[in-house]
């Protein structure tokens, strides 16, 4: 099974490909085994690398997860595209993984040739983000039936500790980027349903996003749900590889291995 290590953590991550890295970043409560159509697709033409963040999937568990989870999302993806021997990835996120991703080029903007970012937006409001963790209280058997495939039988464990760090969240009002976005120097693709009902003022906070980010563009999708990834994941994949193909050659040297 393929692992590295980071600061005495073990990290799991599946992979497929191969040519430039690019690195699947899941969102909070999913994991690896959530992505394995998005590996099969752009396996097709890179180095498809889908990580488990610290908590989640296979890698290893954390009581209490940190209030800067995502921030250390980040650190450890940085350290992945170190471990697998790159020298830079692209980075594509969905929901609390495209959070990761943007704040990977914040924090490593060495390592990120391009971000897309789907279904995530700037900040969400404290009482949508206690809404949320009420609703996965409900723990409804399709929820169950996803969390189990995500992370095994642990999974009850894995969600509430993602919730408690949700509702610290709330008290700090909801924000993950502390206005540092414009510091975003790689292109950025924005992806979203305008039908997402789980992210409030959809339009208006990734417009307001893009417009922060010099070279950034936006797809928005008149139908599917939360995220783009799942509920429309054709419309997501094509958007994807035109912009990933804007990029230039898929095999130029800016990602060939150290």
């Amino acid at each position: 099974m393929p692992y590295f290590v980071h600061h005495d953590r073990r990290l799991f991550y599946r992979q497929q490909g191969s040519g430039p890295l690019l690195l699947i970043l899941p969102g909070n409560t999913s994991s690896s085994a959530t992505h394995q159509s998005e590996l099969a697709h752009f396996g097709q033409r890179y180095h498809a690398v889908a990580l488990d963040f610290w908590g989640t999937g296979r890698s290893d568990r954390a009581e209490t997860w940190p209030d800067d989870w995502w921030a250390q999302g980040a650190r450890d993806a940085a350290t992945l595209v170190k471990h697998l021997g790159y020298k830079e990835c692209l980075a594509v996120g969905s929901s609390g993984g495209g959070v990761v991703a943007l704040l990977m080029a914040i924090q490593f903007p060495g390592y990120v040739r391009a971000v897309i970012a789907d279904s995530c937006v700037e900040r969400l409001p404290p009482e949508r983000l206690r809404a949320e963790v009420a609703t996965r209280a409900r723990r409804t058997p399709e929820q169950a039936a996803f969390w189990r495939c995500a992370h095994g039988d642990d999974w009850q464990q894995v969600v509430d500790a993602d919730s408690h760090r949700l509702l610290r969240l709330a008290q700090r009002g909801g924000d993950w980027f502390g206005g540092r976005l414009g510091e975003v120097r790689c292109p950025v693709l924005f992806t979203a349903s305008l039908r997402d009902d789980a992210l409030p003022d959809v339009t208006q906070q990734v417009c307001g996003m893009a417009s922060q980010i010099r070279g950034s563009r936006i797809f928005f999708a008149s139908e599917g749900g939360h995220p783009l990834m799942w509920s429309r994941p054709e419309d997501l994949k094509q958007a994807a590889d035109c912009f990933l193909a804007a990029l230039g050659d898929e095999r130029a040297d800016w990602n060939f291995k150290d």
